[in-house]
């Protein structure tokens, strides 16, 4: 079975529009926020180019995290993962501790059977639903070995039919 590198672009498509809107709304409400209610009240405010800074700075990363929880949710749901659990998670775990352990235990993507369809974990052998061969096996100790293999390396049995 061919497994797929992730490309970046296909990755940033995968995040949903609610949250894309959401990043944009908190992008400029802090900067309204910024420039309309807080630093006008003040009777020496901070210079413009300092006000600005600060308000785009904190508008970038909440922008930032919102479009992440918006990626976690879809990425969590193509991996066949607890949508919901690890949504909230990444929320209310705080300084990224959440988005830190969704990425370094989120499940592999699911791929394809090449006979059935049906999609199937990277690391089985076999497909589930029509036992098709995915990873070509040793006979004796069933570990994974190369097709172009002759021998087994790690029991060293001969490989008398090509292991595809």
């Amino acid at each position: 079975m061919i497994e797929e590198k992730p490309q970046i672009g296909k990755e940033v498509r995968l995040v949903p529009w609610w949250a894309i809107g959401l990043a944009v709304a908190l992008l400029v409400g802090i900067q309204v926020l910024m420039h309309v209610v807080m630093f006008p009240r003040e009777p020496h405010p901070p210079p413009f180019v300092l006000r600005l800074f600060v308000g785009f700075m904190a508008g970038t990363v909440l922008a930032f995290f919102v479009l992440l929880v918006g990626y976690v949710n879809r990425d969590a749901k193509r991996r066949g993962m607890n949508v919901a659990l690890w949504t909230l998670l990444v929320i209310f775990v705080p300084n990224a501790i959440g988005f830190i352990i969704y990425f370094l235990l989120r499940q592999p993507l699911m791929t394809k059977c090449p006979q059935c369809g049906a999609m199937a974990n990277p690391s089985f052998n076999y497909c589930s639903k029509c036992k098709y061969r995915l990873r070509p096996t040793c006979p004796q100790c069933k570990r994974e070995v190369h097709a172009d293999d002759k021998y087994c390396p790690y029991c060293a049995r001969e490989l008398a039919e090509p292991a595809a």
